[in-house]
C-alpha cells in the first residue's frame, strides 16, 4: 500500500511518442577542438561534436573528407582541447571553415578554405609538451594525445579515431585543491545539443563512484 502523502505522488501524465527521422542525432555531446599537423608543418584546428572517453582513450568521430581525418592518417599526434560554454562564439567561427584546399565535395554549403584557423576564430595557440600540435589557449581542459587507430565507420562517410591521452592540462580553477580531480561544480563543458550550444544546468546528484562527493 502506498502511504506517501498525495502531494508527493507522481503526476499521472499521458505521453505520446512520434516516429521521426531527424537529420542528425547530436543529443547533447561535448564540443572539442582538435589541433593536428598539416603536411607542410602548419597546424589545423577543427571543432568536433562527437567525442567520448573510455579510460585514457578518447574516441572521436570525424568527417571522412576533412583536413583533420587527412592529417591523422599519417601524422597521429593531436591535442583535444575542451572549450568552456562562454567560448561558443569562437567555436562557431570555426564551424564553416576547412583546412582542405580546394574545398572537397561533401562539405556543407558555405564552407570555405582557411589556412589560419586560430586567427580566424580569434583563438591563440600555446606549445604542447609531448606532441607537435599546439594546445588552444584559454580552454580549461587540454589533452595531448596520439591517434593509435584511425578507421572508417560502417557507413563509409565518417572516420573513427581512437586516441590515447598522454598528458592532461587543467585550469587550476577547476581542479580540487591538492588532488588530480576535476571539480565538477567548477567545470562545465560546452554541449552541442541538436546544433545548438548549451552549458550545464545545476547539479542533480552524483554517482556512488565519485571521488569528489559533496554533502
Amino acid at each position: 500500500m502506498n502511504t506517501a502523502p498525495p502531494s508527493t505522488l507522481p503526476a499521472q501524465t499521458v505521453t505520446t511518442h512520434l516516429e521521426i527521422e531527424p537529420s542528425i542525432l547530436y543529443f547533447g555531446t561535448p564540443v572539442v577542438l582538435l589541433s593536428t599537423e598539416n603536411q607542410d608543418g602548419s597546424f589545423n584546428l577543427a571543432p568536433i561534436s562527437s567525442a567520448w572517453a573510455l579510460g585514457k582513450t578518447v574516441v572521436i568521430g570525424l568527417g571522412r573528407v576533412g583536413q583533420t581525418a587527412y592529417n591523422l592518417g599519417s601524422r597521429p599526434d593531436l591535442v583535444i582541447s575542451l572549450p568552456a560554454p562562454a567560448q561558443w562564439p569562437a567555436v562557431e567561427r570555426l564551424a564553416p571553415l576547412t583546412g582542405r584546399n580546394p574545398v572537397p565535395p561533401g562539405k556543407p554549403k558555405g564552407c570555405r578554405f582557411e589556412p589560419d584557423k586560430f586567427a580566424a576564430a580569434g583563438m591563440t595557440s600555446e606549445p604542447s609538451h609531448l606532441v607537435r600540435p599546439p594546445r588552444v589557449a584559454g580552454c580549461p581542459i587540454q589533452l595531448e594525445a596520439r591517434a593509435e587507430r584511425v578507421q572508417p565507420d560502417v557507413s563509409g562517410e565518417f572516420v573513427i579515431v581512437e586516441a590515447v591521452v598522454c598528458k592532461v592540462h587543467a585550469d587550476s580553477r577547476i581542479v580540487v585543491p591538492g588532488t588530480d580531480h576535476i571539480d565538477p561544480a567548477a567545470w562545465s563543458p560546452l554541449i552541442y545539443n541538436f546544433r545548438h550550444y548549451f552549458g550545464l544546468g545545476p547539479e542533480l546528484g552524483h554517482s556512488y563512484r565519485t571521488q569528489t562527493p559533496r554533502n
